[in-house]
């Protein structure tokens, strides 16, 4: 296993001159699962965003390292799988499509679809592989989305909102890999769903470091 570490150095994030993060630090290491929760409005997804570089900080740094050697952004972009609900699948693409272009994106060899196959199976959307994607319900796009996030088996899975539009069998299947990733890599999760906290070693409350919480 090659040793990960993943810090975020007093991120801050401003819209408008309104302050709505600050001092934002941590680090984690392989093996860990960690948790980030807050009330509703308290920048939980907007972090979850800088973190995976979606978004750019204020203020502040994230780093990403592999056997001690930083991995600057973009370039740590492969070593991550991140599930969202403001990513979207490509609607008029088979979930086969979705994750055949995700392949080829990403550049992985032989082996790929060995594993998509695996995964769509894992999550109950095997039988419907060849509809697209416009067609499916919310939760079966939910679905979808994990078997995108997890097809390169990424080193850092970032989840926000892990049980959103899921049901049982959903979760279930969810938290299946939230422990494999936990063992293999780095999770770290959004929510405030008592349950998906019990996956967490750490739970950093984002309210804590909030402008006026000091």
């Amino acid at each position: 296993m090659k040793k990960l570490t993943f810090k975020s150095d007093n991120i801050a994030k401003l819209y408008n001159r309104r302050v709505i993060l600050d001092r934002i630090s941590f680090s984690l290491g392989e093996g860990t699962a960690f948790a980030i929760t807050g009330k509703n409005g308290s920048g939980k997804s907007t972090l979850v965003k800088i973190l995976c570089g979606v978004l750019t900080p204020t203020r502040g740094t994230v780093e990403f390292t592999v056997d001690g050697a930083v991995v600057p952004y973009p370039d740590y972009y492969p070593h991550i799988g991140l599930v969202s609900p403001y990513l979207n699948m490509y609607e008029e693409f088979t979930a086969e499509e979705n994750l055949a272009f995700i392949a080829k994106v990403r550049g992985l060899g032989k082996g790929w679809m060995e594993r998509s196959d695996m995964l769509l199976k894992e999550f109950g959307i095997y039988d419907h592989r060849r509809k697209e994607a416009r067609y499916y319900s919310s939760g079966m796009k939910q679905r979808l989305k994990y078997c995108a996030a997890l097809l390169h088996e990424p080193a850092l899975l970032v989840l926000d909102e892990p049980s959103s539009n899921l049901d049982r069998y959903g979760i279930d299947a969810v938290r299946k890999f939230m422990e494999i990733q936990k063992k293999h890599g780095i999770l770290m999760f959004a929510t405030n769903d008592a349950e998906d906290l019990q996956f967490a070693d750490t739970v950093y409350n984002i309210e804590d470091v909030r402008p006026g919480s000091r």
